[in-house]
């Protein structure tokens, strides 16, 4: 099976030059397609005299999930692959993920090392339920699809700015397909995400307030206002009340910014919520996407084959 691996990028030229000689030497077979964001660095250059990608699509959006549908419409592979461009493939990636998706998986993920001072760290596969729903979460950048798979899927969804790997995840819960998790697809990765430095200016301002967006709304599209949707969001409101009232108990948070972090809390989970519900009303199918690859909302401004 031929597989594609995509890359999605925005003004990290240096890094994106270390992910790319990784997959030249771990992936020399793969077609490695590189969405370039509006980036200013240099990174167009970067790319086009670097031996490891084969096409080079350019975006005027920065949008992290329409760069990854841009790769998806570019790319020719029977599996589709998502690496970020802060993270380096391990050796054996590649032979897990065809070895894998070969025996028969539609989805595979697996851990993602985190460098730290003294060393890295790294993680396990994570789980949920919601109801009769069981959710096996991936991280957006180590994960591989089956072209159907992908399709199926209609790529991720790009209202979303952060959270769409986790909003995929409850996805194809619903449509009873198992992402498979492998000790092998292991990658490095010098950064934690690359969708903060995406935002603009008069989006959403606060980490916090992108998180309980994407919250709100996958939670409102996938579920609607059922009961255990609204226990989730729920709990994760108390979570956060509890932890930061501890910070102020201890003196390290005013109850003034207490107050107002709950309030822009509040306030995106609503907004999220909302905005969920009206993507349900917009596809009923078990998709549940109406900004994924098929809206066509963000086309390249060029594609190059290298």
């Amino acid at each position: 099976m031929h597989l594609t691996v995509v890359v999605p990028t925005l003004n990290a030229r240096d890094r994106l030059a270390t992910s790319l000689d990784a997959l030249a030497e771990h992936a020399p077979d793969a077609e490695i397609v590189v969405v370039n964001g509006p980036s200013s660095d240099g990174t167009s250059g970067m790319v086009r005299n670097h031996p490891a990608p084969d096409v080079l699509v350019e975006l005027s959006e920065r949008n992290l999930n329409t760069a990854r549908n841009a790769g998806i419409a570019a790319a020719d592979g029977d599996i589709v692959a998502f690496v970020s461009q802060d993270s380096r493939i391990e050796a054996g990636w590649t032979e897990t993920v065809v070895g894998v998706i070969e025996d028969g998986a539609d989805v595979v993920t697996g851990p993602v090392h985190r460098c730290v001072d003294g060393g890295v760290t790294t993680e396990s596969l994570e789980t949920a339920s919601i109801g009769p729903r069981s959710i096996r979460y991936f991280d957006g950048g180590n994960v591989a699809f089956t072209r159907s798979t992908i399709e199926t899927l209609d790529g991720f969804d790009q209202h979303l700015h952060t959270g769409a790997a986790r909003d995929a995840a409850h996805r194809l819960a619903g449509m009873d397909v198992t992402v498979e998790w492998e000790p092998g697809m292991v990658v490095l990765r010098q950064e934690t995400d690359d969708a903060i430095h995406r935002i603009g200016e008069d989006e959403l301002p606060t980490i916090l307030g992108l998180k309980y967006h994407s919250l709100g709304y996958r939670l409102g599209k996938n579920y609607g206002l059922r009961g255990r949707s609204v226990t989730s969001a729920l709990g994760h409101l108390i979570e956060e009340a509890t932890d930061e009232g501890w910070n102020v108990f201890r003196g390290e948070t005013r109850a003034s910014a207490w107050v107002a972090t709950g309030r822009s809390v509040l306030t995106n989970l609503l907004k999220g919520t909302q905005d969920g519900l009206s993507a349900r009303m917009k596809d009923r199918s078990p998709t549940r996407n109406p900004h994924g690859v098929s809206a066509g909302s963000h086309p390249p401004v060029a594609t190059y084959s290298l």
